[in-house]
């Protein structure tokens, strides 16, 4: 799924692409994406793009006034397209959900394809006048590279559930993910398991500076990538996410696993639970 990182490197990759364009034609091949009826999407049409920005995880494009905005959700992507074929696609065929397509001050005419691999079709879509009136925005906690200090350490106070739990939640915090939580954890040497609320100060401090410099050297990597680059590029910076069986490249530990559901995590032994193995009946009570 993309994350903090990934979102943002798209959202520049808009500003510097799209700005600046007119929107043209937008065809939707999947009519499930489609969040939001009024306006019509085809009020898109004719209008300026006139900025792009992230709000956690949800990409929006504003169009002088009146937003597109995505969720990529598990198997979402953003493709950039320099020559679009001008028939319009043929709905329900393949992975593509939606495309934009664009005149540009330099009459060249591209577009974007929004895309969804697999078979759980999540990816959405909503044109509003406000992101406020997109639900899971306006539901939003703050994000997680402006939140402070302080609010950090309310917010985990105010929580009793696993740090793990706590930091994918997007009403606390906005934009981490399972991938970015783990390599958060793995950076502050902290169990998933651990309680938010009896963090000692150390640890939240640790765990504070792990993930402002875990998403901000994620953000450097990514930002200035083709989008065809990111998620290749996400993979590459992981150092326990998705690597279990693999030594960790901190102690040579074998970063183990707890899957749950449709959905699993990764964490180092040695760095992060004192050699403990987490028991994967155990995530049970961590989702309550």
């Amino acid at each position: 799924m993309p994350e903090l990182p990934e979102v943002e490197a798209l959202a520049q990759f808009l500003r510097d692409h799209a700005v600046g364009a007119v929107v043209g034609r937008v065809d939707v091949a999947a009519l499930s994406v489609l969040k939001t009826f009024d306006p019509p999407i085809s009020a898109l049409q004719g209008r300026n793009v006139t900025g792009a920005r992230r709000f956690g995880k949800h990409l929006a494009m504003d169009c002088d006034g009146l937003w597109l905005i995505t969720h990529l959700s598990r198997g979402g992507w953003l493709r950039w397209i320099d020559d679009p074929s001008p028939a319009p696609p043929k709905p329900g065929k393949g992975p593509l959900a939606l495309r934009v397509h664009f005149f540009t001050p330099d009459a060249d005419t591209p577009a974007f394809d929004l895309t969804e691999a697999g078979t759980k079709k999540r990816l959405a879509v909503w044109v509003v006048a406000d992101p406020q009136e997109v639900p899971g925005i306006a539901r939003l906690g703050p994000d997680a590279l402006d939140v402070t200090r302080p609010q950090f350490g309310e917010i985990l106070a105010g929580t009793t559930a696993r740090i793990k739990t706590a930091l994918v939640d997007q009403s606390l915090l906005a934009g981490i993910g399972n991938a970015y939580s783990d390599e958060i954890l793995h950076a502050a040497r902290l169990s998933p398991f651990a309680s938010s609320s009896k963090l000692a100060s150390d640890d939240v401090d640790a765990l504070y500076d792990a993930m402002r410099s875990e998403l901000s050297d994620a953000v450097e990597r990514s930002v200035g990538q083709e989008a065809a680059r990111l998620k290749g590029e996400k993979r590459a910076g992981m150092t326990v996410h998705a690597r279990a069986g693999l030594p960790c490249p901190v102690c040579g530990d074998t970063v183990r696993e707890v899957s749950f559901a449709e959905r699993s995590f990764q964490y180092c032994p040695t760095c992060q639970t004192g050699g403990k193995i987490l028991a994967d009946r155990r995530m049970s009570r961590l989702l309550k």
